[in-house]
């Protein structure tokens, strides 16, 4: 007799996924479009080229408010927190206590937190009294996104961690859209026309038809974009709105997938996991210099010993992690094993397929690290035939960020 099965949650746009006609897998614990039937090549180029909606609700969204907020969080991550502007968005890793990454996450400096809610204004009702403690008052709100899969535990892992300086509080009341392409300014500023002023790793809050949002030019594709945070209530009337825009179709996350690979974007839980480092998953550029060795605020986070002593070079890396191309028109998937010429094993492909993009098979694998360099070249073994490969720079595709 088999164990029951966990059933899937659903993100409030499923009865729309379903209504276009999507594909629905299990992801992360919720039944998700892979594809709708144009199919994930033309929902690739599409984005590519265009504007492609993703529905990203499964994700995690929480809130840290207090007057310590920032530095509580800052304990946590190796990323600078407490020098973050305003309205500005950065990229973190939690760890454990051994420097391994927990989960990847993007958050917002929000500012001064509102007494209307996550995505209001930041001062009280006119006239009314403000709800605020006083350390939410004089303190910061500090807006986190984190992986669907992982986002139980990165808030009990929170929580436990810095619960005590401030206030905690997850936001299962949101869902989360991403619109990602060249023409996803176009779409989205017909409705919200402030979304013009935003710049790559930035947000503001805005207003459309009474629904309140919180909006960061941001993504997961390598292209201009935004993610869009709006309660479950509106959610469906939002998508409606995107999609009835020429420039949009919907997208799944086949395609989400071949456009963060294009990117060099690492998946968590193929890519980056509690076996890998920072240093090992060649995220060096997410540390800023104000936390490594010589900087003011350095060290203080768990596993900076390891970390550290990597980024500096006194604590040897047993592998790192390259971009990789075939050059045979042989996809090379994740596990996969790499060779070097002796036929000794030096390294594994962790994410790989064929890219719509450039119609050849790019992948993400770990080396030892004397094969990292660009231009090793190195053999994955496809079904007993060794592929030769190129050890390249990424992202695979050049990223089109709009910085201003």
């Amino acid at each position: 007799m088999s164990a029951p099965t966990t059933p899937l949650l659903a993100t409030p746009l499923n009865g729309l996924h379903l209504e276009l006609g999507a594909r629905m897998v299990p992801f992360a614990g919720y039944s998700m479009p892979v594809q709708y039937p144009s199919g994930l090549v033309a929902e690739h180029h599409h984005t590519r080229n265009a504007a492609g909606l993703f529905d990203v609700s499964h994700m995690g969204q929480l809130r840290l408010v207090g007057t310590d907020a920032a530095a509580a969080f800052e304990t946590l991550i190796p990323v600078d927190v407490i020098g973050l502007p305003a309205g500005k968005q950065r990229y973190g890793l939690l760890l454990t206590d051994e420097g391994t990454i927990i989960d990847d996450l993007m958050f917002v400096n929000r500012g001064a937190p509102s007494a209307a809610g996550p995505s209001q204004g930041a001062s009280a009702p006119p006239g009314g009294s403000d709800p605020r403690t006083a350390g939410e008052r004089g303190g910061q709100e500090i807006f986190v996104i984190v992986n669907g899969a992982c986002k139980v535990g990165d808030i009990a892992h929170i929580q436990a961690r810095i619960g005590q300086r401030c206030a905690v509080t997850p936001m299962p009341e949101r869902a989360l859209l991403a619109l990602q392409g060249p023409l996803a300014v176009t779409a989205l500023a017909r409705l919200v026309p402030g979304v013009k002023k935003l710049v790559f790793m930035t947000g503001a809050a805005f207003d459309w038809n009474g629904a309140d949002l919180f909006i960061t030019r941001s993504g997961y594709t390598g292209e201009d974009g935004f993610e869009i945070s709006v309660h479950n209530d509106q959610a469906e009337a939002l998508a409606r709105a995107l999609l009835a825009q020429p420039e949009v179709k919907p997208i799944g996350l086949g395609a989400r997938n071949s456009l963060r690979l294009e990117a060099g974007l690492c998946l968590y839980g193929n890519d980056i996991d509690t076996t890998t480092t920072p240093v090992e998953a060649a995220l060096n550029w997410a540390m800023q210099k104000v936390r490594r060795t010589g900087g003011a605020r350095a060290g203080g986070f768990p596993g900076a010993d390891k970390v550290l002593g990597q980024l500096d070079g006194t604590l040897p890396l047993a592998r790192v992690r390259v971009g990789l191309v075939a050059r045979e028109r042989v996809p090379v998937r994740e596990h996969v094993k790499l060779e070097n010429m002796d036929g000794q094993i030096v390294g594994e492909v962790t994410s790989g397929l064929l890219s719509p993009t450039l119609n050849q098979p790019v992948a993400i694998a770990y080396v030892e690290p004397d094969y990292a360099v660009v231009g090793t070249e190195l053999f994955a073994m496809v079904r007993g035939k060794p592929v030769p490969m190129e050890v390249t720079a990424t992202p695979f595709v050049p990223t089109r960020y709009h910085r201003g």
